[in-house]
């Protein structure tokens, strides 16, 4: 876990040098949310637990995973079940790319590194490659984001068994105020924006007066 640790640090020192700490924090966002495991669109009733954190426009994410429960495989060559993978915890790190924006959905790829505390079935090593494709959008009412996210980890078949860890998210941005510009920016910028509305209306209703 000591090498997984130390890769993630080095892939961290990869992010841009001039993104300063203040920025950094007030573009930084945290999700949580639930998933489930899967394999070759089958389940295999692995509970995911996930902590993220974006930040840059969502260019850069940090994830804690929790697999709750065990992985079990069913189907043709197994009918009474195998055994993928007991739980464990991982850890990724990924550079992600915007693949379009509709209106106020974003459909995204992400690619990076992943670290678990466990090997097993899925992946014989503790330090893998992780890829990631998915989509952003507004919850009913916009008060909040959502991302709806497929994500494989693997070791690219350098070391057997390697059939990869495969598991869909579905998480929630929080508004805890810890994170993103602070409210009182927030409130100063849309008093601000309220001031110009009004003002601008005052205005065109000054300019019809015969």
């Amino acid at each position: 876990m000591r090498r997984a640790a130390v890769a993630l640090f080095l892939g961290a020192s990869c992010v841009p040098r001039f993104v300063t700490a203040q920025s950094l924090c007030e573009s930084c966002e945290l999700q949580v949310g639930i998933g489930d495991t899967y394999h070759f669109w089958g389940t295999t009733g692995g509970v995911v637990l996930p902590v993220t954190l974006d930040w840059s426009d969502g260019r850069y994410e940090f994830g804690l995973f929790r697999i709750s429960t065990r992985q079990i495989l069913y189907d043709t060559h197994y009918r009474y079940g195998r055994l993928m993978a007991d739980p464990y915890w991982g850890l990724s790190l990924s550079r992600r790319w915007r693949l379009f924006d509709r209106g106020p959905v974003r459909g995204f790829f992400g690619f990076g590194i992943a670290a678990k505390t466990e090997s097993d079935q899925l992946s014989v090593t503790r330090l893998d490659f992780a890829s990631q494709l998915g989509v952003r959008f507004p919850l009913p009412g916009g008060h909040t984001i959502g991302e709806l996210t497929f994500r494989h980890w693997s070791n690219a078949g350098i070391r057997l068994p390697n059939h990869g860890q495969d598991f869909v998210t579905l998480t929630v941005r929080l508004n805890t105020g810890l994170f993103g510009p602070e409210r009182s920016e927030q409130m100063a910028a849309n008093g601000l924006v309220d001031f110009k509305g009004a003002q601008s209306a005052s205005n065109a209703g000054a300019a019809n007066i015969p």
